[in-house]
């Protein structure tokens, strides 16, 4: 073997299976999480789903909150994308206001229900846990700037938005998460279909408050 060559132990490197070994805590992770809640998420009971010992958990992780804030990173990073990539192919289709708007909805909703794990994760178990609680406060200015871009008269973003546009944006995004999150609970009695139009109603009935007076 060649002098500073990575060392081979079954067939791969040392980094590969330390990288599967990541990969197969995160997925547990995303697993207890939005199947279960932030409680059962543990150091213990991670390793015990993934068959792994605490010496692997800790060497990919402090501890267990940053485990439950890399699996929320993971899904919020999925739901900025999707986001983005539906309203990127509705603008470069028919490019109306409400087509867009309905495109953005809809993935995100799709997202969510597709895996409800992933809805719970990103939406419900926030509200009950301070590290991702924190976390999502942190990433709100992300999706509330893919609401602004939409909102924005010339559609892109750039780095010295009116006011206007980023009250509005900021406002809908805490409109539309509690929307969510009070559907998502069953709080709130509305079908997947009129939880959609009335969102759609709502982003095109706020384009006028972005406009610079």
């Amino acid at each position: 073997m060649a002098q500073g060559a990575p060392k081979v132990w079954g067939g791969t490197t040392l980094d590969v299976r330390r990288d599967a070994r990541r990969r197969r805590l995160m997925e547990v992770g995303f697993e207890l999480l939005g199947g279960r809640g932030s409680a059962a998420v543990t150091v213990r009971s991670v390793c015990r789903h993934a068959k792994l010992t605490d010496r692997y958990f800790y060497e990919s992780f402090a501890d267990r909150e940053e485990l439950l804030v890399a699996v929320y990173d993971q899904v919020a990073e999925e739901a900025r994308d999707v986001l983005a990539g539906a309203v990127a192919n509705a603008v470069t289709g028919r490019g109306e206001p409400e087509a867009i708007a309905r495109a953005a909805v809809e993935s995100f909703l799709g997202l969510i229900t597709g895996d409800p794990r992933k809805g719970r994760v990103l939406l419900l178990v926030p509200m009950t846990d301070a590290a991702l609680s924190a976390r999502a406060v942190e990433l709100m200015p992300m999706f509330a700037e893919l609401i602004r871009v939409q909102l924005a008269a010339n559609g892109s973003a750039v780095p010295d938005a009116p006011l206007e546009e980023r009250m509005t944006a900021t406002a809908l995004i805490g409109a539309l998460s509690n929307l969510f999150i009070r559907w998502l609970d069953g709080t709130l009695a509305a079908s997947e279909p009129e939880l959609t139009d009335y969102c759609v109603r709502m982003l095109l009935t706020a384009m006028p408050l972005a406009r610079p007076r």
